[in-house]
């Protein structure tokens, strides 16, 4: 079994996601797909059939999801039909569970309001329950946003919402493009990046989490990115005594979570 690394990786306002029926979060065929993304619905994912030709409806498809940003992921025709028997057309889109919103209004917020920013950027999480449990955690804490990549991120559908409890439905989650762009975009506005992995020195309690932070948490497989752990500004590790080499990254990014808490609010 592959041992997992130890990368462990505000007011609330209220309701800044918007929460969609749970049964309507799969759309297939490709006009299907077009007229929805037009609609404005927020789509997390969009599968298209590798073989699929150069027809005019395809070419339209690619527009439409390109002019709304949507995240193209070509697959074979296998993977769709294990989605859906139906006649899908080589294009299956996911509807999100919320609406994702804008970092730089997020942190122009969190700042106008005189407020410290203590933020969550997620490397590729991907299993749903943990990113649920991860919400719910922050949102309890009072974390401003939870950033995650546009790219090889947990689907966030009714699964996600159960198992954080409702909490995304009141914590901004933002999707960026590139996160070692959105780590020097975040460093650029005051913030200090801190990672949290099992190749860091420093425990986490020996970094100063009072001032403007983004807490970096890597995925379940190989934890963070050695791209992102090259950015940040700190490395850190949690303690561990027991026999058990890893903590789940849900336990862990509750683990520093609240450590930042304990120290705020000393």
């Amino acid at each position: 079994m592959k041992r997992e690394e130890r990368s462990y990786g505000n007011p609330r306002q209220k309701h800044f996601t918007t929460p969609r029926p749970d049964n309507k979060d799969l759309v297939f065929g490709i006009h299907s797909v077009i007229e929805t993304i037009r609609a404005g619905n927020e789509i997390d994912k969009l599968f298209i059939q590798r073989e699929l030709g150069n027809s005019s409806t395809v070419a339209e498809l690619l527009q439409v999801a390109q002019e709304f940003n949507v995240p193209i992921s070509r697959v074979p025709p296998e993977k769709l039909d294990r989605i859906t028997r139906k006649n899908h057309q080589g294009a299956i889109a996911f509807i999100s569970a919320i609406r994702y919103v804008s970092l730089h209004n997020v942190l122009s917020g969190i700042y106008e309001k005189g407020q410290t920013p203590l933020l969550l950027l997620l490397d590729r999480i991907t299993d749903v329950r943990n990113f649920g449990a991860i919400a719910r955690t922050a949102e309890c804490a009072g974390v401003h946003a939870i950033v995650i990549p546009t790219k090889g991120a947990a689907q966030i559908n009714a699964d996600a919402v159960k198992t954080s409890s409702g909490a995304l439905n009141f914590i901004p989650v933002c999707r960026e493009e590139n996160l070692v762009n959105t780590i020097t975009y975040l460093r650029e506005s005051g913030l200090q990046v801190v990672a949290c992995t099992e190749k860091a020195e420093k425990n986490l309690h020996q970094v100063d989490f009072t001032v403007p932070t983004a807490i970096v948490m890597g995925s379940e497989e190989d934890g963070i990115s050695n791209d992102l752990m090259r950015k940040a500004d700190e490395l850190v590790k949690i303690p561990m005594i027991g026999q058990i080499a890893s903590l789940n990254v849900s336990v862990a990014t509750g683990v520093i979570i609240y450590e930042a808490v304990r120290q705020r609010l000393g």
